[in-house]
């Protein structure tokens, strides 16, 4: 196991980066580490984690923009939003549990380097379509910031989006400006079961084509469905496919 490092700042970080190229030594960057385990085994000397960057640093409601710490874990940042009737609209999933660790232990950070996102990806997009403004390290120990903690303020915005999903390979994160959405007053989930793997990829593509606010789908074969915690549909024991459905209420 790599010796771990968890710099309190930017600047630790910076200062932290500097020393290992002025000593040719390899590193392995992480949030909280719950995507670690993902590709290949690498051949560093030295972890470092953002986990000690952590805190909303700003939110504001009305305008829709949080700035968060890049080691901010998103089941906070999902919990202060939730008081406000406001959620991420990138719908971030949690693949700890997949891979062996406990669920809720991603980061902003972590959402951001990977680019991995839920269903609503297919409606919403994903969080490099939500993200305004960044700022890091580089590889070579230089701080940055691009974009803008507010919509007015958004030069650099396409480096914000190269940099998502490149796994730290171009940058450490530090802090990460985004968009949020209000949340949907009403969310319905329509299930139809055992339907073929043909016919259910049709009804899917017509339920996103429809009018409707369809703001997630998934087809499971029988051996997924399963694997289910949900008891009941778990019982039937036929394949499941599934539309998520949000709006507003209507008066």
């Amino acid at each position: 196991m790599y010796p771990m490092m968890r710099p309190a700042d930017v600047t630790e970080l910076s200062r932290l980066i500097l020393d290992a190229n002025a000593n040719n030594t390899v590193l392995e960057l992480m949030g909280a580490g719950s995507k670690r385990v993902i590709g290949r085994p690498g051949d560093a000397a030295i972890s470092i984690s953002t986990s000690s960057l952590r805190g909303v640093s700003l939110y504001e409601p009305g305008e829709m923009i949080m700035a968060a710490r890049a080691g901010t874990p998103l089941v906070h940042i999902e919990a202060q939003l939730a008081r406000q009737g406001q959620m991420l609209g990138f719908e971030p999933i949690d693949i700890g549990p997949l891979i062996g660790f406990e669920a809720g232990q991603g980061t902003i950070g972590g959402v951001l380097a990977s680019n991995l996102c839920g269903a609503r990806r297919i409606s919403s997009g994903a969080l490099r379509d939500h993200v305004i403004g960044v700022s890091g390290v580089t590889g070579r120990g230089d701080v940055f910031k691009t974009g803008g903690r507010v919509l007015k303020n958004t030069s650099g915005y396409n480096l914000s989006r190269a940099l998502s999903g490149s796994w730290g390979t171009l940058a450490v994160f530090a802090e990460i400006a985004f968009k949020v959405v209000p949340s949907p007053e009403e969310t319905a989930t329509l299930l139809f079961l055992g339907l073929p793997d043909e016919i259910a990829v049709e009804v899917l593509c017509a339920a996103m084509a429809s009018p409707y606010e369809v703001s997630g789908t998934a087809h499971l074969q029988k051996n997924l469905v399963e694997r289910l915690w949900h008891e009941g549909v778990r019982a039937t024991k036929e394949p499941v496919t599934a539309l998520r459905i949000e709006n507003f209420s209507r008066l």
